[in-house]
């Protein structure tokens, strides 16, 4: 599908969508089935977005797929969390490759499995040489995490004398987090109908662009994602100026 298709102006796409990808459980808990069919459902529509994003020509797009505080949900369920993301991403890797896309993580990656994370590693390296749309899952990550170990690595650097306290600048924090090597995202969607951010990406998405949708993830369409950018491309972005300001500039 191309943007054509949808309508969209291909010349002012988001370069970086973040995704918070809500309510595979609620989802699978109003058909009476086991949370875990939720998240199944869940990746294919992983799938499809995705897909349609790389056709699209999106440069970034961050899914946020396990936070830190999940790792505090009944076992069964992170287990089987852990299992389905690897064994998907596997899945999913000769798909990636066929359509240029390279496979990125973010998060606490000493809390993932050894055995769990020497496989997402693998698909990593496999898909690294693809340079179109850059795949990133937000796993086992907070941003108050990330936040926190960028503070520490800074103030580590400034007790071996590597950089002056008063040469710490928003630039500097920004190249110690994880998302250091993709720009802010333009637009961050959240499915599932919950109006909150929920510890994800709250340094980056300053001045994002935020669209909430009813839409439990397992159900999120094509569809819905291209009209999320068409009402992006719709949006006057003022980044603190007003309005007139920003008219003049363009």
């Amino acid at each position: 599908m191309s943007t054509a298709e949808y309508n969209i102006d291909p010349t002012r796409l988001p370069a970086h969508i973040a995704i918070i990808m809500d309510g595979n459980g609620r989802w699978a808990q109003q058909r009476g089935l086991d949370r875990s069919a939720g998240h199944v459902e869940g990746v294919n529509t992983v799938h499809r977005i995705t897909e349609l994003a790389a056709q699209m020509g999106i440069k970034y797009l961050t899914l946020y797929t396990f936070s830190t505080e999940n790792w505090k949900r009944p076992q069964a369920e992170v287990d089987a969390l852990m299992t389905l993301v690897v064994v998907a991403i596997e899945r999913e890797t000769p798909i990636m490759l066929a359509n240029n896309v390279s496979l990125h993580v973010i998060g606490d990656m000493d809390r993932i499995p050894a055995e769990a994370r020497q496989r997402l590693e693998q698909c990593i390296a496999d898909t690294a040489h693809c340079t179109g749309l850059n795949l990133v899952l937000a796993l086992s990550y907070s941003a108050r995490w990330d936040i926190t170990n960028a503070a520490r690595q800074i103030a580590d650097e400034a007790a071996r004398g590597q950089l002056f306290p008063g040469e710490v600048d928003s630039n500097t924090i920004k190249s110690h987090l994880s998302t250091a090597f993709m720009p802010d995202p333009d637009l961050l969607i959240r499915t599932g109908g919950d109006k909150r951010i929920s510890n994800f990406l709250l340094w980056e998405i300053a001045y994002s662009e935020i669209i909430i949708s009813p839409t439990y993830w397992p159900d999120y369409s094509n569809d819905e994602f291209a009209r999320a950018i068409a009402e992006f491309q719709h949006r006057q972005r003022r980044f603190g100026l007003t309005g007139e300001q920003v008219s003049t500039c363009q």
